[in-house]
């Protein structure tokens, strides 16, 4: 086994679509981009079909492209694609793929295709990221009902701040999403599918559900909305290594790069192979919490491309002990909550920067 590697409780996974499932009576779209939130993606997938999602969802048209070579006939929705990828466009069609479609721009380029495709129309209601604006939307609509090689499956949009129930941008987003509807559906559309609600919405605001919701980073077991605890989720992912190197060393002795960490006294200081190249984020340095043999420690000094070190003072710790960077916390280990408190960010991009010469072990672990 590698001394470094990414659990994965696919038991966990597939549990967690579960319970998001039993929270709705909508459809569940698993969000699985980004090579499933750092967790695999061909194994997250699958594990959260098994858990009762019937769509997936991912930002790329090769991703989508991916889970079909994989042998994944579930529907599947991609929704950031541009001008230049008209192949990967095509091939994605071809392959019974749903597009997502912002612009009028995008919508001829899908028609262009001269083949049947299903298409979900994207409406920006206040993110001002993706999606068609108000003012354009009416033209977009009208346009897509008059594209008869094109089936209008969905219509869509994203929140900005349903992570804080009760922001008031969220009811302005629903009545916004409400009224582009209703456009549509002036226009001669009828879409099978309305959908608004991703993860944090799915657990906390069942009236933005409508037909379909899209649950990402909770698919994941971490919680959407850190202020208000989820019970049911089981974070899956847990990422662990070894000591590789225990050494006694004197006080006053500067701890990698820079001596940006300085002994206070005679220590032990233990080495783990894992570094930023590894996905652990340099300004970890001095601050994110692992675990050695069940106790807490904080990396010293500055993280390397491979490496980092951890001053553990007396404890009897060698080469070969077990590591755990973060896990579900079940066993008392930090968490990636811990390790995005500890680092001013959220956890969505400490699992899925996690980097590829990690191994990720896909495994049953959940009883």
């Amino acid at each position: 086994m590698a001394s470094s590697r990414a659990e994965v409780d696919l038991a966990a996974i597939r549990g967690n679509v579960e319970h998001l499932a039993s929270r709705t009576s909508a459809d569940v779209m698993a969000v699985v981009k980004a090579d499933g939130y750092g967790h695999g993606l061909v194994p997250s997938a699958r594990a959260a079909l098994d858990g009762g999602a019937s769509w997936l969802g991912v930002a790329l048209l090769d991703e989508a492209l991916d889970l079909r070579a994989a042998g994944i006939d579930a529907p599947i929705l991609a929704w950031l694609w541009g001008p230049h990828e008209a192949s990967a466009l095509a091939a994605a069609v071809a392959a019974g793929i749903d597009i997502s479609v912002a612009s009028v721009g995008a919508l001829e380029m899908v028609d262009d295709l001269d083949t049947p495709a299903r298409i979900h129309l994207k409406i920006d209601t206040g993110l001002n990221r993706n999606g068609a604006t108000a003012a354009d939307w009416p033209q977009l609509v009208t346009a897509a009902a008059k594209a008869p090689a094109l089936e209008v499956i969905g219509v869509w949009s994203h929140f900005v701040y349903a992570d804080a129930p009760g922001h008031p941008t969220i009811a302005q987003q629903v009545e916004r999403f409400a009224d582009a509807v209703d456009v549509a559906d002036r226009a001669g559309l009828r879409p099978q599918l309305r959908h608004l609600a991703n993860s944090a919405a799915t657990l906390t605001l069942p009236s933005a559900h409508f037909d379909l919701v899209r649950p990402g980073v909770a698919v994941y077991g971490l919680n959407p909305v850190p202020d208000v605890p989820a019970p049911g989720l089981v974070p899956a992912m847990t990422l662990c290594s070894e000591v590789v190197l225990a050494k006694r060393v004197p006080a006053g002795a500067g701890v990698s790069y820079g001596h940006e960490y300085t002994t206070t006294r005679e220590t032990t200081l233990a080495l783990i192979p894992l570094g930023y190249a590894d996905g652990v984020p340099r300004h970890a340095t001095n601050r994110a919490p692992l675990a050695i043999n069940g106790r807490w420690y904080r990396i010293a000094g500055r993280v390397c491309m491979d490496q980092i070190v951890v001053d553990v003072g007396d404890d009897d710790v060698q080469a070969g002990d077990e590591v755990v960077m973060f896990g579900p916390g079940t066993a008392g280990e930090p968490t990636a909550q811990d390790w995005a408190d500890a680092l001013d960010t959220i956890h969505y991009e400490i699992v899925t920067r996690i980097g590829p010469r990690v191994p990720r072990v896909h495994g049953e672990d959940r009883q």
